[in-house]
């Protein structure tokens, strides 16, 4: 679907950036690849990597809507991948937060509107269900704005979905990374926030095809979710380093013990399909009356139970020490 069409992505220098423009480049023959971020550096460095001939680098902040509307013109799909993403920091810096994984949100949304942009997937995250710090409850905001802007697009063509996942392993940030380097730079010990602790668990690149895939899914209106495994951070810290003890630190600012992705109260709104969740919006479009239950590629899903949740401590599938070991194995490749 994305042969011979203009792509936009927002914050498209990131983890996901990179590897969704990877996968696209190796799998279709797009005409226009646009990267819209704010940091010129790492602009100038994916320039060295990706130079294909219809790759574009547009400098500007999703906080600044003509410059969105400017980048956006002649786009078919968009995929909106930037955010402000670390938990303490959110807490401390609450109104940059807002400014945006909120504006920013309203932002992409009214320049894929008046640009008669076809999809919008924006991509959200675990802390957004049930949110209990300001980074979730930003992400949780600009969820329901996405689902809300169908109803705002009405009869014009542009619809919007968000997909939701977890921790994504080795993603800039993550705690990977931050144990990799402790453990290159010989340190006596691992820090585990709480002994307890469990977390769903993405590969990068998983995540950029569950994207890929639900551009051909979506009808407009839902959060689709992927069905993978958890992990346990005792478990991520033996499976990385399995010679040091580990010093329990505590719970940082605004995290949780668990995560979650498909809260009790939605479950009413719950599909289940082969590989995942489609959570089916709360409000009733105007424009049209869609079955969420038979999908745009024709998978048909089932309703769950009313008591589902979708919980990373009670998942039924999580990685054991070994598995981690040998995932951390690929990604240090």
């Amino acid at each position: 679907m994305f042969n011979g069409k203009s792509i936009f992505i927002s914050g498209g220098t990131g983890s996901f950036g990179r590897m969704f423009i990877r996968r696209l480049l190796e799998q279709y023959q797009p005409k226009r690849v646009v990267v819209f971020s704010r940091d010129e550096l790492k602009q100038y460095e994916m320039q060295q990597t990706f130079n294909a001939p219809c790759m574009r680098y547009f400098l500007g902040d999703v906080r600044d809507a003509e410059r969105l509307r400017q980048a956006m013109r002649g786009i078919d799909y968009v995929v909106h991948a930037a955010a402000l993403k670390q938990v303490p920091a959110a807490e401390y810096n609450p109104t940059e937060c807002i400014r945006t994984n909120v504006n920013g949100a309203e932002n992409i949304i009214a320049a894929a509107i008046d640009n008669g942009v076809k999809k919008v997937v924006a991509l959200s995250t675990d802390k957004a269900a049930s949110p209990i710090n300001l980074y979730g409850a930003t992400k949780l905001l600009s969820d329901k704005l996405f689902v809300a802007a169908n109803n705002i697009a009405g009869d014009q063509q542009t619809r919007f979905a968000v997909v939701r996942y977890g921790n994504v392993a080795g993603s800039r940030g993550s705690v990977v990374p931050f144990f990799s380097k402790l453990i290159a730079e010989d340190a006596k010990e691992l820090p585990i926030t709480d002994e307890r602790m469990t977390r769903f668990w993405i590969t990068l690149d998983h995540g950029v095809q569950f994207v890929l895939d639900s551009f051909a899914r979506m009808h407009g209106g839902e959060v689709f979710v992927p069905k993978i495994p958890s992990i346990r951070i005792v478990d991520l810290a033996r499976g990385m380093a399995e010679h040091l003890p580990h010093k329990v630190v505590g719970i940082r600012p605004g995290e949780k013990l668990h995560e979650l992705m498909v809260p009790l109260d939605d479950a009413r709104m719950t599909l289940e399909f082969e590989d995942h969740y489609t959570i089916e919006p709360s409000i009733r479009f105007t424009h049209v009356d869609i079955d969420f239950s038979l999908d745009g590629v024709g998978e048909q899903g089932r309703r769950v139970s009313e008591d589902f949740e979708y919980r990373s401590d009670t998942n039924a599938h999580f990685l054991s020490v070994g598995q981690i070991a040998e995932l951390h194995a690929g990604l240090s490749a």
